[in-house]
């Protein structure tokens, strides 16, 4: 059996977040740990809900509820099928509702185990690399509105978090390029040796990475932020580098563009406005700029810039009405709570039609 331990450094967020492959055996026993019995929600991709019937035999669970998910469906009107699914399968409130998918599940699930009842534990499978390093660390939940995106959700800590490595393998390289933008972002973050072991690994084929190991680096970064400040309202706010301009692009795209080529482009008129504004050097810029692209992330959109200027008027950090960013000083330091003038941020988001 491939290897499968608890990362030490993430023990300061009180749950469990285990990394490895063929994790069956770990899942199933932490289950059977529990008072109550599971019930397994996961999304409706074929090697997902073989997973998930895999987990819910070796676990004594005999419900998988499957659902069609993605970013244009994480609304309101799947969260109430999922609540009304979770109500005709008799979930109770000592039932631990185990979620087994990406990140649209991580999201979704968890709200739904939020406010089933008042809230039941939840857990969560994850089976793609956003799930993996960022999306289902740090208890954040939601769905989105029409006026943008993951507007309704709740701060809630899962009762554990398993990365299934061995699920990487089923996706396509388009998905786990997707991944690695937060995997980038991580690096920009921390810099120092995370940033440079992926600038070593990005000529390599992803079938020799050494994905536990990239993964729990990942997640270091989030849960050092997460465990400082758990409820976003200071540090934690760096780990949303680049996603001012990410959920705009996501949201003007009407979710066309996917969150990881959003997170690149987003990365991108980070820099950019961290250029702008003297905060950040055109070298450091430029070595940013070269990974997302060896990575073979778009660095730029299509979609129309004063759709993405108007779509971020809905984001959540504003304060005062005045947007707030996260900027990059440096590789391994940046700055959050960023106010700039609107004229500044048009010019970059215009810039974003067009290559670097």
């Amino acid at each position: 059996m491939a290897a499968q331990e608890e990362d030490r450094d993430t023990a300061a967020l009180d749950y469990p977040i285990v990394v490895g492959e063929e994790l069956l055996g770990a899942i199933a026993g932490f289950v059977r740990g529990r008072v109550a019995p599971c019930l397994v929600l996961c999304d409706a991709d074929a090697n997902v809900v073989k997973l998930a019937r895999q987990i819910a035999a070796a676990a004594g669970s005999k419900r998988v509820l499957p659902f069609v998910l993605g970013e244009s469906r994480k609304r309101m009107a799947t969260l109430e099928r999922v609540l009304d699914a979770m109500h005709e399968a008799d979930a109770e409130r000592e039932t631990l509702v185990l979620g087994v998918g990406g990140g649209v599940a991580s999201d979704l699930f968890g709200l739904a185990a939020a406010t089933y009842m008042r809230g039941v534990a939840y857990a969560h499978v994850a089976t793609s690399l956003v799930a993996m390093v960022d999306a289902a660390i740090g208890g954040k939940t939601g769905v989105n509105l029409r006026g943008g995106k993951n507007l309704c959700g709740v701060f809630r800590d899962p009762a554990a978090v398993f990365c299934e490595v061995a699920a990487l393998a089923t996706l396509p390289d388009r998905a786990l390029r997707e991944g690695l933008a937060e995997v980038v972002k991580a690096g920009v973050i921390e810099g120092g040796e995370l940033f440079e072991n992926l600038e070593t690994l990005s000529p390599h084929p992803f079938s020799r990475w050494p994905w536990v190991e990239v993964i729990r680096a990942a997640i270091r970064v989030k849960a050092a932020a997460v465990a400082e400040d758990p409820l976003e309202s200071g540090a934690r706010a760096r780990l949303n580098l680049g996603h001012t301009f990410a959920h705009a692009v996501e949201r003007a795209s009407r979710y066309r563009v996917a969150h990881g080529t959003a997170v690149a482009i987003g990365l991108r008129a980070a820099g950019e406005l961290a250029l702008r504004t003297g905060r950040f050097s055109e070298r450091e810029h430029l070595r940013v700029l070269a990974l997302l692209a060896l990575f073979g992330l778009p660095l730029q959109t299509a979609v129309d810039p004063d759709a993405i200027f108007a779509a971020m008027r809905a984001d959540k950090k504003r304060r005062g009405g005045q947007l707030r960013f996260v900027l990059p000083r440096a590789i391994g330091d940046v700055e959050y709570g960023v106010t700039c003038s609107a004229r500044t941020v048009r010019a970059v988001v215009a810039r974003l039609g067009r290559p670097p």
